[in-house]
């Protein structure tokens, strides 16, 4: 490793390092002769309440504030959704072809996790939610359920359908003979969740909870995906859609027209077992769409995954967040479609992950090629350059700009080491957004890990460690081991490229990602492992293909060739640069004046009569 290419090597582990601290498959579904949806209905003992006091406070529509709350369910081969006659809404989301971390049936939300409710104001002043009243269930076939209130003279009508094979609910509000009891203000749909944890790592299951928001205008931000802090965010502009994403699912509501504004919060209570985070969104729903029929919505309730989220509504396929600009291109039209393409014919995703960086490895190795030839030029041209150094020992700047005139001569570019190795940042950083964020691997189990989507845990502390936890992640030790290895190589083929301080950073890089990355996913560090013995054996097979002498012989005749030729470019301009600084540096020795006026001044004081012998010049006086 040269100093150009070790130079590009802690560059991007610096870039790394801040990029982390600022900045899967599903399960097979059982299989089915025909997919279908179900209807079921039970009911639920709830104290009736006194009809004075419900007319006293909710008025007209207090006549639907006594009944008996039943639950009836829609379910299909993927979800299954329970709904409460109080209210007529959503209560409760299995979903039903996984499970959690621990083995359990995956619910992204209950009715002592979660709620769903819309409010409204009447003419009379009063606020009236759709919680406070009994609806009537009429199951419409296995695939639709209608909900019916009768209040004021008229009726508040919900309708869900939920298609066989589908993780979307839709839905549709209406009003119907309700004008004159209610006012035009917007309807306020809002929906609290209080996310459990359904992941091994409780720490990145928070950090990737929150919700996504997208505009009408094309606009989509997120509140702070790591954020501990309470978070509130207000928005005028209509919107599109909200998600409550929960790191691997997500709950969404769609707007077919849109909402007409709404507030996003998210709050975390450390000291809470019991939820990770809470997510609160509230939106308006513009009350002549109610009062029209044309408040149609959708609900989706499934997998955190991206070919099925891009079909849902523009833009939601960045729930999945596959990292930023350049980074999330390369995920998108790159990585993600190798990798569905090798999953089609390989059930081991350890096997995909090798193979991936296998392909990886063969497109970019024409700049791994490129980096080794110009470790190689160097090697060929070190007695060049110990030479210059023994030259002038004690001159920086002289051995800069003689080793620059060496290598324009040689034909050598000093940044061909270290530009290839920058030209990989992109794939590098897309990783390191991609297995976090792959549902495709969650709960894929390869040689001793259970989950590539998490940290493997072989090696358990009976402590915790400042930085690393209490476990010792096994392919995060081999990644380094690997690395140190890979490292060690180079220093010895290279030992006078790698003396001193860089030397020592090398080694110490290695050791800092152990711990950076030990709570990573296992799939990524297994990535990085293969990476490794992939680079050590293209390394031994471009050696074959790279012959000193006959560099050797190339420089010579580079040197021929170039013997009369002035530097143009770049070169020419850093060789300018440090020409002055070379000028600006000899005029600093001197105390600022030229060399040659100082000499004449010496002569002048020196009292041997030179002066006598070589008339001064008179001095030119200056005029005001």
């Amino acid at each position: 490793m040269d100093r150009n290419s070790a130079i590009g090597l802690f560059l991007i582990s610096a870039l790394l390092i801040i990029y982390l601290f600022f900045a899967p498959k599903p399960k097979p579904e059982p299989a089915a002769e025909k997919p279908k949806t179900t209807a079921t209905t039970a009911a639920t003992a709830s104290a009736p309440l006194d009809s004075a006091a419900a007319t006293q406070a909710l008025g007209s529509f207090g006549s639907a504030a006594v009944g008996t709350a039943q639950t009836t369910q829609l379910k299909n081969e993927n979800i299954t959704v329970t709904f409460s006659s109080k209210g007529g809404r959503v209560e409760a989301v299995r979903l039903n072809n996984y499970k959690t971390f621990s083995g359990k049936p995956l619910d992204l939300f209950t009715a002592q996790s979660a709620q769903l409710d819309t409010r409204f104001r009447t003419n009379d002043g009063r606020q009236v939610k759709l919680s406070d009243l009994y609806f009537r269930a009429e199951p419409q076939g296995t695939t639709t359920l209608r909900y019916v209130a009768d209040v004021a003279g008229g009726q508040i009508e919900q309708l869900y359908t939920l298609a066989a094979g589908s993780y979307e609910l839709a839905y549709n509000l209406r009003f119907n003979n309700l004008s004159a009891s209610v006012t035009q203000e917007p309807l306020t749909l809002s929906f609290v969740d209080n996310v459990r944890q359904t992941e091994q790592d409780r720490k990145q299951n928070r950090n990737h909870t929150l919700i996504n928001r997208y505009l009408v205008s094309g606009d989509h931000t997120a509140l702070g995906e790591a954020s501990e802090k309470p978070e509130e965010v207000k928005v005028a502009e209509p919107l599109k859609w909200i998600a409550h994403k929960h790191d691997f699912f997500v709950a969404g509501i769609v707007a077919e027209n849109q909402f007409q504004s709404g507030q996003l919060n998210a709050t975390v209570d450390l000291e809470d077992t019991t939820y990770i985070k809470t997510l609160s969104s509230t939106l308006a729903i513009p009350a002549a769409d109610v009062q029209q029929g044309k408040a149609n919505f959708r609900f989706y309730f499934g997998p955190n995954s991206f070919n099925t989220l891009k079909a849902v509504a523009p833009d939601f396929d960045r729930n999945v967040y596959l990292g930023w600009g350049l980074f999330r291109w390369v995920n998108r039209f790159v990585v993600l479609p190798v990798f569905h393409f090798l999953e089609q014919y390989i059930s081991s995703y350890g096997i995909i992950i090798a193979l991936l960086v296998v392909l990886i490895k063969l497109v970019t190795w024409p700049l791994t090629y490129k980096t080794y030839e110009s470790q190689a030029k160097m090697r060929v041209l070190k007695p060049e350059i110990d030479a210059i150094k023994e030259k002038y020992p004690d001159d920086q700047l002289k051995q800069q700009q003689e080793t620059m005139k060496l290598h324009s001569t040689m034909g050598v570019s000093a940044l061909s080491g270290c530009v290839p190795t920058l030209l990989t940042i992109p794939i590098l950083f897309a990783m390191f957004q991609f297995f976090p964020n792959a549902i495709e691997l969650r709960q894929q189990p390869f040689l001793w890990a259970h989950d590539l989507s998490t940290y493997d845990d072989l090696i358990k502390l009976p402590f915790s460690v400042p930085f690393l936890g209490n476990h010792i992640s096994l392919f995060t030790l081999l990644m380094t081991l690997s690395t140190l290895a890979m490292t060690y190589q180079s220093n010895q083929n290279n030992p006078a490229a790698m003396q001193g301080p860089m030397k020592f950073y090398s080694y110490l890089m290695p050791l800092v990602f152990f711990f950076v990355l030990n709570s990573f996913s296992a799939g990524l560090t297994w990535y990085y492992l293969i990476s490794n013995l992939v680079t050590l054996a293209q390394q031994a097979i471009t050696r074959r293909f790279v012959d000193d002498t006959k560099l050797r012989a190339k420089l010579e005749a580079n040197k021929i060739k170039n013997k009369d030729k002035k530097p143009s470019g770049f070169a020419a301009r850093l060789q300018d640069a440090m020409k002055a600084a070379q000028e600006k540096e000899n005029q600093s020795r001197q105390g600022g004046r030229p060399t040659a006026a100082t000499d004449d001044d010496s002569s002048d004081d020196s009292g041997t009569g030179a002066s006598d012998v070589s008339p001064k010049r008179p001095r030119k006086t200056r005029r005001s």
